[in-house]
């Protein structure tokens, strides 16, 4: 099963609860902006690819930034709505590789945050978009981009990874090393008329490394701003 279908099925509808307080999330990544001294200095527009719930859109709003979301997922999309009804954020259904949509509007900012990079289907669809991104950028713009880095294998009882629970819902996640991906497991336990109900689907995402990226990056004339990791995450900032 591919990311989109995953979402749209088993995840999308989790996914808020999943990551936690909006709020929190939307402070934590103006920090984040804050730190790496990001802010609107010509056209103002920001792409937030991969939006979600738009914690990250929200941050960019309020930053100064006119934003467009998108997201492959339409429940999500109407709970980024909801979420950002009040700031300059206007959300889109698509995907990751529309990216060249936006040229004639010279982003400052394009966004590709939380794990979503390795959704494309290969490693080929990863270089052909970031190529996409370096011609979409406008003359020093920044491409923020942040994924796991899967190119080493975790074993044994360390591949049951449990997400988040509460009293009424388990979520944990169990991850398969195949050759050029992973398989990523997710298991969602729910309390439901008093018994316990399972629901399970799974998904590949590309293994690629934090130097692969950065090859990748340098090969499109992106010039590697700052690297960092955050929760487990690789973040890359890298400018036209």
């Amino acid at each position: 099963m591919n990311a989109k279908k995953h979402y749209d099925s088993h995840l999308a509808r989790i996914y808020s609860w999943m990551a936690g307080d909006f709020n929190a999330r939307t402070v934590e990544f103006c920090s984040f902006l804050e730190s790496q001294h990001i802010k609107p200095v010509s056209s103002k527009i920001a792409i937030d690819l991969g939006a979600g719930d738009g914690a990250q859109s929200s941050a960019l709003a309020k930053g100064g930034y006119s934003v467009k979301a998108l997201d492959f997922n339409h429940d999500l999309l109407e709970e980024l709505k909801k979420n950002c009804k009040d700031e300059d954020v206007t959300a889109y259904e698509d995907d990751l590789m529309s990216i060249g949509k936006f040229a004639k509007q010279n982003p400052e900012l394009i966004l590709c945050w939380g794990d979503t990079l390795t959704h494309l289907d290969t490693q080929g669809r990863i270089e052909s978009f970031i190529e996409q991104c370096a011609d979409t950028l406008a003359p020093g713009g920044k491409l923020i981009l942040s994924f796991r880095d899967y190119s080493e294998k975790i074993v044994g009882d360390k591949r049951f990874i449990p997400v988040k629970s509460d009293s009424n819902r388990i979520l944990t996640c169990f991850v398969d090393y195949l050759p050029t991906h992973v398989m990523v497991t997710d298991i969602i336990h729910e309390l439901q008329d008093g018994k316990w109900q399972q629901k399970v689907s799974s998904y590949t995402k590309v293994r690629i490394s934090e130097e692969e990226v950065l090859e990748i990056l340098q090969n499109n004339n992106l010039k590697i701003f700052s690297q960092n990791t955050l929760k487990g995450m690789v973040a890359i900032v890298a400018e036209k």
